[in-house]
C-alpha cells in the first residue's frame, strides 16, 4: 500500500487587511497574515491572543458539577475521610491525578491515587479497582480522566457505600454513570469552552477546592505554589492529549509552558533534563509532544504508569532522576518495540489495498504500543485504522482517525461485535473476542465504506503564506515565536517557496540514513533544507530541474553561529505546484 501524497492549499491572502492588522498590531505582516488565517482580524482579539493573559480563564464554579464536587472534596479533607483519585495510565490522567493529588495533600488531605495497569486493567474505572479501594478503606473515590461512561462500575460503587465523583472529557453515553459529574459538555451545560482535557478539568476542580478552602478567591502561599505547579502539569495534559489550543487551553499552555522553564518540580527537571532540553532557551508546546510527554507515556504503555505520579509529585530531586532515567530506559523500549510493529503493520496494511479503512491485527503486538502505530498508520495511508494486539482470552484494540469520521461513532455501528469501547472523534480503545476480528474488519469497513463512497478524501497540507527565501530573515523567523503556543487549532505556521534550484544533490543523513537533506537558492540567496523521515524520496530530486517546497523555518544553532533552515514538510518537483 502507498503512501498517500497531501494536496496543497495556499490559504488567501487579503493585502489590505493584513497591512491594516499590522498597523494597528505593531506585529510584522507575516505574523498579521498568520492571525487573519486563523479568524483573528481585529486588533483587540490579536493583542489578546498575543499576550494571552491569565485573567481569560474561565471561573471555576461555572465548570457542570464542579461546584458540588468541590464543597465534598473539601468536606471529605477536613473530616479526614479517606480520598483515593483514579487516574488514566496516560500524560493526560497521570498530570490531572498528579494536580489532585497535590493540591489536597497541601490542603491537609488524608489521599492517595490508584493508576490502573493498562496491560492487565485496561482503560478507565474497573469493577474489581472499585472492590478492592472500597474494601481498603477509600471513601470518597475521585476520577480523572476516565469514568463518564462506566455506568456498571458506578453502579457497584454505589451499593459498596462507596462515594464517587467522576472528572472526565470525554464521550458520553445517553446515559450517565450514577455519580456526582464533573465534565464541561455535560447535558445543559452552559461553560463557554468545550475543550478542556483531562487534566483541565482536574486543575479547574483543584483551583475550586483551593478557594473553597481559602474562604475566598486569595489562597495562602503553600497553595498557591501548588497551583501553579499544576498550571505546568495541566500544559502537559492538553498538549499530550492533543486538545484544541484556543481559548484557556492556550493560556494554559502558555503560562505551563513559562512555570515548567522557569520554576520546575524536581520531577519536572529531572523529566526535562532526561529529554535533552535543560539548556534550551525555552520549552515549546511541540517539546511536550514529541519530547516530554512520549517518555511519560511509555511508562504507562509499559504497564508503569503509577510511577509517572511518583515522577511528577516527588519532593526529592534524586528521586526525581532516578525515576526520570527509568522512564527513559522505558521511552527507548517503547521506540524499538514501536518501529517493529510499524514494519509488520506496514507489511500487513499491503493486503487490504483499496479498502476505506484498516483493521490489523497480530498476536505479537504490544496492546501499550498499538495506538502510537494505528496514528502513524492513519496519517500515512489516510484512512481510519484499527490495530488489534491478539490475547488468548481477549483482544485489546486502539484507533486512530482522519478527518471527517468519528471513530467513537463508527465503533458504536460495530457495537454488537465488542465487549467494550470508548473514545472520541480521532481516537478510542475497545475490547473484543478475539474471534470477532474477522468480523469487526466487515462490519467497520462497512462503516467506513458508507461515509467515504467515493474513498477516503485526499489529506489537505494547508499553508499559510508564500515567501521569498530572502524574506525569511532571523529577526522575523524568530518573530515567530511570538505566536506561540502552537498545536491542535493553532498549528505552528506552514509557508511554500516556489521555484527553487536545487545547490547541492541531496544526501541521506542520520541514524539509518532516514532522513533527506539538501540546498536550495532562490534569486541568491542560498539555504539548507531537511526532510525528516523522507530519504526513501531521494530519486525524486535526481533532476536539475526546479522545485517548491512546503516548509517551517527553523532557526539552527550551531557553534554560536545561528542561521535560518527549512524544515520541510513536503515538496514537488517543478516551478509551481499544483494548489486546491
Amino acid at each position: 500500500m502507498q503512501t498517500v501524497s497531501k494536496q496543497w492549499r495556499l490559504l488567501p491572502h487579503d493585502p489590505a487587511t493584513v497591512d491594516r492588522l499590522a498597523r494597528e498590531t505593531g506585529l510584522p505582516a507575516l505574523l498579521a497574515q498568520i492571525l487573519i488565517n486563523r479568524g483573528i482580524a481585529e486588533r483587540v482579539a490579536a493583542i489578546t491572543f498575543v499576550e494571552t493573559p491569565m485573567k481569560g480563564l474561565h471561573p471555576p464554579e461555572r465548570l457542570p458539577g464542579a461546584a458540588a464536587a468541590a464543597e465534598r472534596i473539601w468536606d471529605a479533607v477536613q473530616a479526614k475521610r479517606r480520598i483515593c483519585i483514579y487516574g488514566d495510565y496516560d500524560t493526560d490522567g497521570v498530570t490531572g491525578t498528579s494536580i489532585l493529588l497535590q493540591v489536597l495533600t497541601v490542603l491537609g488531605g488524608n489521599v492517595d491515587y490508584y493508576v490502573p495497569n493498562r496491560l492487565e486493567e485496561g482503560y478507565g474505572l474497573n469493577i474489581e479497582a472499585v472492590r478492592q479501594l472500597a474494601a481498603g478503606g477509600t471513601e470518597l473515590l475521585v476520577t480523572v480522566d476516565c469514568g463518564i461512561a462506566s455506568i456498571a462500575e458506578a453502579a457497584e460503587a454505589k451499593r459498596l457505600g462507596l462515594e464517587l465523583i467522576v472528572t472526565d472529557h470525554h464521550e458520553f453515553k445517553p446515559e450517565l454513570p450514577d455519580a456526582l459529574n464533573v465534565h464541561p459538555r455535560l447535558p445543559g451545560s452552559e461553560y463557554p469552552f468545550a475543550g478542556l482535557s483531562g487534566a483541565g478539568v482536574a486543575f479547574k476542580l483543584a483551583w475550586l477546592v483551593a478557594t473553597r478552602a481559602a474562604g475566598g478567591a486569595t489562597v495562602d502561599a503553600r497553595v498557591r505554589e501548588r497551583l501553579l505547579d499544576a498550571v505546568a502539569l495541566t500544559a502537559l495534559g492538553l498538549v499530550a492529549d492533543v486538545m484544541p489550543l484556543h481559548d484557556e487551553n492556550r493560556i494554559l499552555v502558555k503560562h505551563g509552558l513559562a512555570r515548567m522553564k522557569h520554576r520546575p518540580t524536581p520531577g519536572l527537571r529531572a523529566l526535562i533534563d532526561a529529554a535533552g532540553l535543560g539548556e534550551a532557551a525555552s520549552i515549546r508546546a511541540e517539546d511536550i509532544a514529541f519530547k516530554l510527554a512520549p517518555r511519560l507515556n511509555a511508562a504507562g504503555r509499559l504497564g508503569c504508569a503509577r510511577l509517572v505520579v511518583d515522577l511528577l509529585t516527588t519532593p526529592s530531586s534524586e528521586r526525581a532522576k532516578d525515576l526520570a532515567t527509568f522512564v527513559e530506559g522505558q521511552n527507548q523500549q517503547r521506540q524499538q518495540t514501536e518501529r517493529k510493529i510499524v514494519a509488520e503493520a506496514k507489511e500487513q496494511a499491503a493486503q487490504y489495498d483499496g479498502q476505506p479503512a484498516l483493521v490489523l491485527a497480530s498476536p505479537d503486538w504490544h496492546a501499550g504500543v498499538i495506538g502510537i502505530v494505528a496514528g502513524r498508520l492513519a496519517d500515512m495511508f489516510a484512512r481510519p485504522t484499527l490495530l488489534i494486539s491478539i490475547g488468548a482470552d481477549e483482544a485489546t484494540g486502539s484507533g486512530r482517525s482522519v478527518a471527517g469520521f468519528e471513530l467513537h461513532a463508527a465503533l458504536a455501528e460495530c457495537d454488537s461485535e465488542l465487549r467494550a469501547h470508548g473514545g472520541h472523534a480521532a481516537a478510542a480503545g475497545f475490547r473484543l473476542d478475539p474471534s470477532r476480528v474477522d468480523a469487526l474488519r466487515e462490519k467497520f469497513v462497512a462503516v467506513a465504506a458508507r461515509k467515504f463512497p467515493a474513498g477516503p478524501p485526499v489529506p489537505t497540507l494547508t499553508l499559510d503564506a508564500e515567501v521569498t527565501l530572502a524574506s525569511l530573515t532571523l529577526k522575523l523567523v524568530q518573530s515567530l515565536d511570538g505566536l506561540e503556543p502552537y498545536g491542535m487549532g493553532h498549528p505552528r505556521p506552514r509557508f511554500l517557496a516556489a521555484g527553487l534550484k536545487l545547490v547541492d544533490p541531496p544526501r541521506k543523513i542520520g541514524q539509518g540514513e532516514r532522513h533527506l537533506s539538501f540546498r536550495v537558492s532562490q534569486g541568491g540567496t542560498r539555504m539548507r533544507a531537511v526532510a525528516w523521515g523522507m530519504a526513501d524520496r531521494i530519486d525524486e530530486l535526481a533532476g536539475d530541474g526546479p522545485i517548491s517546497v512546503a516548509f517551517v523555518p527553523k532557526v539552527n544553532e550551531w557553534n554560536g553561529y545561528r542561521n535560518v533552515e527549512m524544515e520541510v514538510v513536503d515538496f514537488r518537483v517543478g516551478a509551481a505546484p499544483e494548489l486546491v
